[in-house]
């Protein structure tokens, strides 16, 4: 038996604290803590690393405080295209989808796309009809949407005709949900889900589905999930990345992971943050805007949520 450990995130480049109320911040502090012991419960129960990163996700696309499911961010067209994808340390098995817009589950699809093993990666109408016969849920695209993407989309359209779209705070721009997990046998997983940026160009795909960026999970090493600008994940493969700094460089998994973020995205002034689990059970969550949604259980069984600098510790009975 080994430790277990999990960790999530809600997106990077949090708003301001003065933008919401603190029961506004406090009601997306308790849904991170349902996600993180929806996961911890798997976990715990002695269920895999894979089932408890999909289910640490599944609760952050029911909630409308984060850019994934319901609650996602609207591209230029305003309308929804969710991007999802799920990995297994133990096989390096993955799967994906892009572009769906009436899967309410996009990590689900996700899920069934890597089980079936005909694919790693479907989009558009097909990545639907797929779920659809898979027997997942299936909503009509205004199910994701909500006031404050709405808003949020009007805010990048007026950033965008006034051309200070690069001054856009990280809140208006994107966000992205994602779990790590170690489980008792010693396999690793991670998964992650996004609406993309508000204002997006209809058809763009960012790192979220793209196995390598935005997702990775390898046992032995680490499991990765990130936040931020995608372009920017991709190109640098960053979950492969901090994954071939430790297996290569033997760098600690912190080391790794601020490597990535805090100095080899740091000339491209993006947003950009990601959470990842070690191997050994250690946890980090390194990122470079003003804040960033996570939380983390420890091998020990403590919970941990925070938006900001300040950390919030858990009642284990909440």
């Amino acid at each position: 038996m080994t430790k277990t450990a999990l960790a999530i995130h809600g997106g990077c480049g949090v708003m301001a604290k003065l933008d919401l109320s603190e029961a506004d911040w406090a009601a997306a502090r308790a849904d991170l803590g349902r996600s993180l012991k929806a996961g911890w419960a798997v976990l715990t129960s002695g269920g895999s690393a894979l089932d408890a990163v999909q289910a640490a996700v599944v609760v952050m696309e029911d909630s409308p405080y984060f850019n994934a499911g319901y609650g996602a961010a609207l591209n230029a067209n305003g309308e929804h295209e969710l991007d999802a994808s799920i990995m297994d340390g133990a096989t390096l098995e993955a799967g994906a989808v892009t572009l769906v817009r009436r899967i309410r589950n996009p990590v689900k699809a996700a899920r069934r796309v890597m089980e079936k093993g005909e694919a790693v990666l479907m989009g558009g109408t097909a990545a639907d009809d797929f779920a659809k016969a898979e027997g997942l849920d299936i909503v009509e695209p205004t199910y994701f949407t909500t006031e404050k993407r709405v808003k949020a989309l009007a805010a990048m359209k007026a950033h965008a005709a006034a051309g200070t779209a690069a001054k856009a705070s990280e809140s208006e721009k994107h966000g992205t949900v994602g779990a790590v997990a170690l489980d008792a046998v010693g396999h690793l997983a991670a998964a992650t889900s996004t609406g993309g940026y508000n204002n997006k160009p209809a058809g763009r795909i960012g790192d979220t589905p793209i196995v390598g960026a935005g997702t990775y999970a390898r046992d032995g090493i680490c499991a990765v999930s990130g936040t931020g600008k995608g372009e920017f994940f991709i190109r640098y493969a960053v979950g492969h990345e901090v994954a071939s700094r430790i297996a290569y460089l033997g760098e600690t998994l912190e080391q790794s992971a601020a490597k990535v973020i805090q100095e080899d995205l740091k000339p491209h002034n993006i947003g950009a943050g990601l959470v990842a689990v070690c191997a050994d059970g250690s946890i980090t969550a390194p990122y470079n805007t003003d804040g960033m949604f996570r939380g983390w259980v420890t091998p020990e069984g403590e919970f941990f949520v925070a938006t900001h600098v300040e950390v919030f510790k858990l009642p284990a009975d909440a």
